[in-house]
Formats: structure tokens, C-alpha cells, sequence
């Protein structure tokens, strides 16, 4: 048996300036593709060959150029045609939160392709991050489709295993099956959705026993994408039945699912420290241990934010600070790098920080001297480098800023090493997402998201929408 896979990510942050070209994808074809994909191992033991096509990944990133992405598409789609009498089977990873200019969602208008070509009954199993979004025809074009449970998404790797061993079995047993969707009329940012406290561990703990349930294949709950305007956006659960005989029950249980999740609405919440930057400042500044973190979640790069803002140098730049080391890490700015860099570790200069786009990445001028240079990892992916970066110190202050030449956050203590940071040197580190991630919460002793402005603000209520589906909770008292 044959197997033809795919992978295709693309958060897109309409709220920024740029937009997503083909450049800003991290490609990979032939066998590299099933490298990427984490799955090869699994359709291995099952003795089923994989037919590569693509694997694009731009992460957070703004609306996608059409001309990018009908390049993308149109290799998944041309190998499916060359293969179409081989394959027993596709296998996607299509995040769900993609935008593409004079389209709409690319992941919903390839699953559509795809169905036009191989027709209403070739399995197809998508795998997803459960930031995306999702709509009844996209869901029923599915026959499998599983989501990531934790938020950050440390079992990434163990649902793309799980997806894929899915399809292994159906195809070894075929069913007469789809995936069956229910929208809810609710709107979560991340950061209110985080799988290590409530509502979210309950709700995930109901999922899992409810695919202890022979006749329920898979579950899985779609938070959704809020960082642009489309009529998808908003939250939706997914039931796969386990045979076409299981359907009325999965729809029933679906029902349940939704009511579950729908009368815990009211306990949705910021699950860190949340206050604005001011609070939080004085918050860092009388805590005795250290470090402190404070996520400038205004400009969170995570969900597509360019982090060039310097909003929060420049305010930090006004305080009278005595006896605390701060790190900004990172602030991004290609071409204050790029000087930088050309110059030798222990170089006294002069910059000025900041891509002037708007207020909030005004550009500041600092006496710098150069500490030490390093790369950009990107969190969770351990082999791979996508960027660079250099960290300074401003002339007669405790203030360091790490200065990259693309946009990327501190997530995890290897980013700061290869770096070369020393993240215990610091009694206050600052980042740019949204929830804090799990390795800086270990590490801090007090984590604050402050809530800022930019193009990933938190406050999902003060975000205008006109597309979205209506009443919708919270923006609507329902």
C-alpha cells in the first residue's frame, strides 16, 4: 500500500504589515518531506510506502501572497494527480490557521482540491494544531482528523504518530466513515485556552475518556484562530466515528461534548499573571528573587507578530532601576543586526534600535557595546537555526537587548545557549508571546503576561471582527 503526505503551516496574522511570500517558507521535497513529518517510522512497521510532495512552513506569519501559495498547492495536487492510481491513502498536516489573499483559508481550499480529484471516499487523515479553523464541509472532507490536545503543543509529535496510525488501520480495515463537526458559538485566544490548567485539563481529560469508547475513533477540540477576520473563526469540536454503524452515536456524543465544553464558557481565563505592562513592572521590580519574565504579549511572534516593537524599551528606558539586570530577548531589526554583526565582540557603538514602521517600533538611538553573538532556534525543534542574533548592552545601564535578524521568541533554555545567553545572569527577562511557556514558568519565580498593544492583543472582546458568526461568547453576553 501507498501513501502520499503533505505539510502545509501558515498562521496568518492579518494584523501585521507584511505578507507571507514564498521566501518565508522553510521547504523541504523528496524524502526530507517524511524526515520533517515525524511519521516515518509509524507507516514503516505498517509496511506502507510514503510518496513525498511537500512540506511548507512559514509558523506566524502574515496573509499569504496567492502566487506562494498556488505554488504550494499545486504540488501537492499535481503529485496526487501523477500517483492517483497508486495511492491507497493521503495524509496531511494542515494547521488550519492560513489565510491567502483573493482565497481565504488554504487549508480548506487544498482539502477541497484534493477532494475534486480522488472523489468523496480515498481516506484522507489530517493532523492539526488545534489553533486553526474549521467549518462543516472542511471537517466532512475528512475522514480522520485529530488535533493537538496541549497547548503549548508538547504532544506535537505523539498526535502526528497517532493520526498516522489511524490511517494505517483503516486502511487495513476500510470503513465507510467521515469526520462529523459541531461549530460552538464561542471565540478563545491561546492564552486563555492553555491545557495545563481549567477549563482546558478538564476538558481534555473528557476527551481522552471518550476515546476509550470502541465505537469513537478519535476526538478532538478546535479552539480556533482569531488573528484575522473570516467567517470560520470560533471554536468547533470533532468526533470520527469507528464504522458508518457508529455515526448516530458519534453525533449524539457530539451533542454531549459540545454542552460539556459549552456550560464552561464562564471559566475561561487568563491562566498566567495577566496586567497591564505599567503593573507589571513594578510587580518585577519589588520581586527579591529572580528571574522575573514578562511576555509583551502585544507582540507575540508565536501567533505572527514581527517582534520589532520597542514599546517596552523605551518605557523601560524612563525608570530609575537599581540593582536589576534586564534582558529584552529578542527584539527584531535586520538591519540593526546586520551592522552589528559586521562588527567585533567588545565594539562600543551606536544604533538605533527599531524598524520605525509605527509608534510601537519607534526606533531608539543607544550607545551600545557588543557581548556576543549567536543563532536563532527555533522552540521545540532542536536541529534547526533560523536566524541570528547579537546581544548588546547599553552604555551605563543594566539593560541587554538581543538583537535578531528574524523574528523569533525565547520559549526554552537551549535558545538562550545557542545564543549565547546566560539566561541566570538576569533578574528580569523579557519576551515576546502570549502564554508563557512551560520551561520559563519552571524557571521564573514570578511570570507576568503584560497586556500590550500590537497586532496580538489578548483581549479578545476589543478586537473587531465583522465575518465571524454572531452572538458569539465572550464579545457577546450569551
Amino acid at each position: 500500500m501507498k501513501v502520499l503526505v503533505a505539510h502545509f503551516t501558515t498562521e496568518a496574522n492579518s494584523k501585521i504589515p507584511t505578507q507571507t511570500n514564498i521566501n518565508d517558507y522553510t521547504l523541504y521535497f523528496c524524502e526530507d518531506v517524511i524526515e520533517q513529518m515525524e511519521i516515518k517510522d509509524i507507516f514503516e512497521d505498517e509496511q506502507i510506502e510514503l510518496i513525498p510532495t511537500i512540506y511548507a512552513n512559514s509558523g506566524g506569519s502574515g496573509v499569504i501572497k496567492q502566487n506562494a501559495f498556488n505554488y504550494i498547492e499545486s504540488v501537492i495536487l499535481n503529485s496526487i494527480k501523477e500517483h492517483i492510481n497508486e495511492i491507497d491513502g493521503i495524509y496531511l498536516f494542515l494547521h488550519g490557521a492560513s489565510y491567502v489573499e483573493n482565497i481565504g483559508s488554504g487549508d480548506h481550499h487544498i482539502l477541497k482540491e484534493i477532494r475534486k480529484i480522488v472523489g468523496p471516499y480515498l481516506p484522507i487523515a489530517v493532523v492539526c494544531d488545534p489553533h486553526g479553523n474549521l467549518t462543516k464541509e472542511y471537517v466532512e472532507n475528512c475522514t480522520i482528523i485529530r488535533s493537538f490536545r496541549e497547548s503549548p503543543h508538547t504532544d506535537s509529535t505523539a498526535t502526528k504518530k497517532l493520526v498516522a496510525k489511524m490511517l494505517c488501520d483503516l486502511l487495513k480495515n476500510r470503513q465507510n466513515i467521515h469526520a462529523l463537526y459541531q461549530k460552538l458559538p464561542l471565540i478563545l485566544g491561546g492564552e486563555q485556552s492553555v491545557s495545563t490548567d481549567e477549563p482546558v485539563l478538564s476538558i481534555n481529560k473528557y476527551m481522552d475518556e471518550m476515546e476509550k469508547d470502541s465505537r469513537i475513533r478519535s476526538v478532538s477540540w478546535h479552539v480556533g484562530y482569531l488573528r484575522h477576520d473570516c467567517f470560520e473563526a470560533g471554536c468547533g469540536i470533532v468526533i470520527v466515528p469507528q464504522t458508518h454503524e457508529d455515526v448516530d452515536y458519534c453525533e449524539q456524543k457530539l451533542t454531549e461534548l459540545a454542552n460539556y465544553i459549552w456550560n464552561k464558557r464562564h471559566e475561561f481565563h487568563y491562566t498566567c499573571i495577566a496586567m497591564p505592562f505599567a503593573e507589571a513592572w513594578q510587580s518585577a521590580l519589588s520581586q527579591e528573587n529572580k528571574p522575573v519574565i514578562i511576555s509583551d504579549s502585544g507582540d507575540n511572534v508565536t501567533s505572527g507578530a514581527c517582534g520589532w516593537n520597542t514599546w517596552i524599551l523605551r518605557e523601560i528606558l524612563k525608570a530609575n532601576i537599581e540593582n536589576k539586570k534586564i534582558l529584552i530577548s529578542n527584539i527584531c531589526d535586520p538591519t540593526t543586526f546586520n551592522m552589528i554583526n559586521s562588527l567585533e565582540i567588545g565594539t562600543n557603538t551606536t544604533i538605533n534600535l527599531g524598524t520605525n514602521y509605527d509608534y510601537l517600533s519607534k526606533s531608539v538611538p543607544l550607545e551600545v557595546t557588543i557581548l556576543a553573538k549567536g543563532t536563532l532556534e527555533y522552540y521545540l525543534d532542536h536541529h534547526a537555526d533560523y536566524g541570528y542574533c547579537a546581544l548588546v548592552k547599553i552604555k551605563d545601564k543594566e539593560i541587554y537587548i538581543n538583537i535578531g535578524n528574524t523574528k523569533q521568541t525565547m520559549a526554552e533554555k537551549q535558545q538562550f545557549e545557542h545564543a549565547n545567553i546566560n539566561w541566570d545572569d538576569y533578574d528580569i527577562i523579557i519576551v515576546k508571546q502570549e502564554y508563557i511557556f512551560p520551561e520559563l514558568v519552571e524557571k521564573a519565580s514570578l511570570a507576568i503576561m503584560a497586556l500590550t498593544d500590537g497586532a496580538t492583543i489578548q483581549d479578545t472582546k476589543n478586537i473587531r471582527y465583522r465575518q465571524i458568526m454572531r452572538p458569539i461568547y465572550p464579545i457577546d453576553n450569551i
